[in-house]
């Protein structure tokens, strides 16, 4: 099996994802968020493009439904929740439909489409998605969201994170990109060191979303992954 990576929603190419298993890594925060919402009960996660889209999608069924998602880092006005997974417990989430609509990470997601699978990754389901990939036996890219369309360090080693959960798991061959975010990783297995130098984390810190912050960073607390199938996230 083949492991390969992408830096950014901006860089994604069809040739490069077409039938192949993708794993979206946008761990500050939306792929935390979304991991959270689905372990927390809720019935699925509506990703879309644009502040517009979200706010049509529930103009005629409010009830039962949760818009969250950040622009710049900061909750959109008009929304019940912002990009923070501390916002996505059971009282705000379970049995409701999130519709969310972020920076770098919707996108990402939206821009995989031609891929066989769309499976969504963070550290805190790292380990649950590397046997996922197993079980999958396919060629696998992990797509970066990444920060405006640049490359990040936080979604990068949480990818070395995820290659090496799957290294103790099956053999795989890795593309030189992802050979050098499992070392990365290995070298840094303790990531607050190092991901503090992120642009996207000292943002985070700066707004004041330690608790943020703290909470994306743990490993394998999470033990499902959620897919994306047809527009819909769910477990």
């Amino acid at each position: 099996m083949k492991i390969d990576l992408i830096i950014s929603a901006g860089d994604i190419k069809e040739n490069k994802i077409i039938d192949k298993t993708v794993v979206i890594i946008d761990m500050l925060r939306a792929t935390s968020v979304i991991t959270t919402a689905i372990a927390n009960g809720c019935r699925e996660v509506i990703p879309l493009l644009t502040i517009e889209d979200a706010m049509e999608f529930v103009r005629e069924k409010r009830e039962n439904h949760v818009l969250g998602g950040e622009r710049k880092a900061l909750k959109i006005e008009g929304f019940d929740c912002s990009n923070s997974p501390l916002e996505y417990g059971c009282q705000a989430v379970k049995d409701k439909t999130i519709v969310l609509t972020t920076t770098n990470g919707t996108r990402a997601i939206k821009g995989s489409e031609g891929a066989r699978n769309i499976l969504i990754g963070s550290m805190l389901n790292g380990m649950a998605v590397a046997k996922k990939i197993a079980g999958l036996n396919n060629d696998t890219v992990i797509v970066n969201a990444g920060t405006y369309d640049e490359f990040s360090i936080d979604d990068f080693i949480c990818s070395g994170y995820i290659i090496d959960c799957l290294k103790t798991i099956t053999d795989v061959e890795l593309s030189d990109i992802a050979t050098t975010a499992h070392y990365i990783y290995k070298s840094n297995e303790d990531i607050h060191g190092f991901i503090k130098f992120a642009s996207h984390y000292r943002r985070i810190e700066e707004l004041g979303l330690k608790d943020d912050l703290e909470y994306c960073c743990q490993k394998n607390i999470i033990d499902i992954v959620p897919e994306y199938i047809n527009g819909r996230i769910t477990r």
